[in-house]
């Protein structure tokens, strides 16, 4: 890596970048007196990472492919604006070591490790023989250059199921299966390769022993490509599908003899590729009878700074973006091992757009409407009305929380998640907030599992309470406003009646306004008294929440946001395909493979489609039983959301 010798610190630098990564360099690097120069794709012109730079160019068109992985575009960026070295942030090019290269060569500095480091990681059957040479333990599996199917699941055979068929290349789950029996081997294995195909252009594969009860414990590194340290570790054992969804540092349970174990493994994995910056060291941990000090295993090595860098930062009051800077500069680590704490406890829990019931789908829109509680951390790239793009990863914000104990920690989450507004897309704001009262997860008892057994609890959603449907049906009629004469009518209470839907229910809630501080409200068979004390509405007695009203819905920001549609009885709507007859594209994306042919029987849940949208890979099944009508998409298309792609014969059709 090309660093300045004399450790002064860079003047301006280019982050090739987006999103709350982008903005969090920026924070840091402006706060250190260096100047930031962002990039940006015609989708993110406007975005809040570009408003905050010192100056921003355009790189190319919406699609990654033409613009964040345009590594040649970036670094004439980064020439013309004068900047001395580019910071990768996360993904994209982060870990790209010819990237590395083309930013050393036209004399630039690139903030992270060498490309040598970045190669020796950046496959993971690779980086466990230089790991079994460090003497970091490894999960026992196959690694090698036979990738014949045959050959691995003779492999898979021998080490014994259940087996976990992983991607050489890349990370977060793409490229990954878990297999529990032989005669499954062979799906999962084509469905991982091809994954990791299209993912990351290598469908390379491993096999390796599946644990049981595994904890995903990573290690935060720190080198200068000489020497390392450890900033302790984070647990991200809460997962779905391989992706983290709540991160937290310390680990619960954690003694100090593993503690000092996982740190020095660790430390010797860094420096074994002579690594520089900040890194992740992943274990897997068999937490079966506890944590062991004999019982962790090497997973993997993200050679770049980790989304969930924000826990470490919180219980050791570093700043990881500002040692970056420092040792890119050519400055010492500015720590010894020694000098290093933990105090107290953090969480990071992962807000995104995505539609939960339906099955956790990425989903888009704009942000009418996006306010965090104060005395949280937010790191976020976003801001109220903008458009969430299916061009990149739909996250809003990394929501962190510190306190003196786990415990106080946890309920500082949970009081985060539950004043947390948003308003114009779906999120996980009410599923975050179903794992912050886990009781398991609450007592610290919990493994990579945990979400997926429990996934029905928690994903059920609250019924509907009637007073949200009073304060909404209020929002909506204006009934709400603080005017003196609201709703009075001169000779007899007022009679108003609305009309609004929630998860399929429609609701006529209807009005007596008795003067302009008590209306009378009628739900059903309930009858509800709505009163206004000092400008405050109580509903039933308890304190209206805020809400917001746009765009024909209006979200009552209690219980995790509850949306409701608002009927227009003027507008007419036509009758549509049953959704059991019809399947639509659930969002914006690609039509990788269609499975489906005229005329074709099918089964309930038989895989009719896979889309790719967002980054990865959506399987469209059939809703029942049936004859294929009509395919109406073809492979390799691009489709908008709701887009008709396959129908069935009705049920009743000859």
């Amino acid at each position: 890596m090309t660093v300045q010798t004399n450790g002064a610190l860079f003047r301006r630098i280019l982050i090739a970048n987006r999103g709350e990564i982008a903005c969090r360099i920026i924070e840091t690097a402006q706060a250190m007196g260096v100047e930031c120069v962002a990039v940006y794709s015609d989708a993110d012109a406007t975005a809040r990472h570009v408003k905050m730079a010192n100056a921003a160019i355009r790189i190319g068109g919406a699609a990654p492919s033409e613009s964040y992985l345009r590594g040649d575009v970036i670094v004439r960026a980064a020439l013309d604006s004068g900047a001395e070295a580019i910071h990768p942030g996360y993904g994209f090019l982060s870990e790209n070591p010819d990237f590395v290269e083309s930013v050393e060569a036209a004399g630039l500095t690139f903030i992270g490790p060498s490309a040598q480091a970045i190669r020796a990681m950046g496959l993971k059957d690779a980086a466990k023989v230089v790991m079994e040479r460090a003497g970091v333990p490894v999960v026992p599996g196959y690694h090698g250059a036979d990738q014949d199917a045959a050959r691995l699941a003779a492999e898979a055979e021998k080490i014994g199921y259940p087996v976990l068929i992983k991607a050489v290349a890349g990370g977060g789950g793409k490229g990954m299966r878990r297999v529990d029996a032989a005669t499954d081997f062979a799906q999962a294995l084509e469905a991982a390769r091809s994954e990791a195909k299209k993912a990351f252009g290598n469908g390379v594969v491993l096999v390796e022993k599946y644990v049981n009860q595994p904890r995903h414990i990573e290690v935060q590194v720190f080198g200068d490509g000489h020497s390392a340290i450890h900033l302790f570790e984070r647990d991200c054992s809460l997962q779905r599908r391989h992706q983290k969804v709540i991160e937290e540092a310390p680990a619960p349970g954690m003694t100090p003899q593993m503690r000092a174990a996982m740190g020095q493994a660790a430390v010797r994995a860094a420096e074994a590729i002579g690594y520089s910056g900040a890194g992740t060291v992943e274990f897997i941990v068999d937490s079966a009878s506890g944590l062991r000090e004999d019982a962790f295993f090497f997973m993997e090595m993200n050679t770049r700074l980790q989304v969930e860098h924000p826990v470490t930062e919180a219980i050791t009051g570093i700043d990881l973006v500002a040692w970056q800077l420092q040792v890119a500069s050519g400055a010492p680590l500015p720590l010894r091992q020694e000098d290093l704490h933990i105090s107290g406890h953090a969480f990071e829990a992962r807000l995104y757009a995505e539609d939960v019931p339906a099955g956790f789908l990425p989903a888009t829109g704009r942000l009418s409407h996006l306010k965090f509680p104060d005395n949280v951390r937010a790191d976020s790239g976003v801001q109220s009305g903008d458009e969430i793009s299916p061009y990149y990863d739909p996250m809003i914000a990394k929501l962190v929380v510190h306190g003196e104990t786990r415990d106080i920690a946890l309920k500082k989450l949970d009081k985060a998640l539950g004043e947390t507004e948003v308003a114009g897309t779906v999120t996980n704001l009410a599923f975050l907030g179903a794992l912050a009262r886990h009781v398991g997860f609450g007592a610290g008892v919990f493994d990579t599992g945990l979400i997926a057994r429990d996934l029905d609890s928690l994903t059920c959603p609250p019924p509907v309470q009637v007073r949200h449907i009073v304060w909404a049906a209020m929002v909506t009629s204006g009934l709400d406003a603080p005017a003196a004469d609201a709703g009075f009518s001169l000779w007899q209470p007022l009679c108003h009646r609305v009309r609004l839907t929630h998860a399929g229910d429609i609701f006529a809630p209807s009005v007596r306004v008795n003067g302009p501080d008590t209306q009378i409200w009628q739900v059903g068979d309930h009858e509800v008294v709505a009163q206004r004390r000092a400008g405050v509405w109580r509903i039933d007695g308890v304190h209206a929440p805020k809400a917001h009203c746009q765009d024909g819905q209006v979200t009552v920001f209690d219980d995790y946001g509850v949306v409701f549609g608002i009927v227009d009885d003027l507008a007419q709507t036509a009758q549509g395909t049953t959704v059991d007859t019809r399947i639509d594209a659930p969002m914006p994306g690609i039509i990788k493979l269609l499975a489906a042919k005229p005329g074709q029987k099918v089964a309930k849940g038989d895989r009719l489609a896979v889309l790719e949208a967002m980054k990865m890979e959506h399987a469209l099944l059939a809703a029942r039983d049936g004859e294929i009508a009509e395919v109406l998409a073809t492979e390799g298309a691009q489709v908008l959301a709701g887009a008709p792609l396959i129908t069935l014969k009705e049920e009743d059709a000859p």
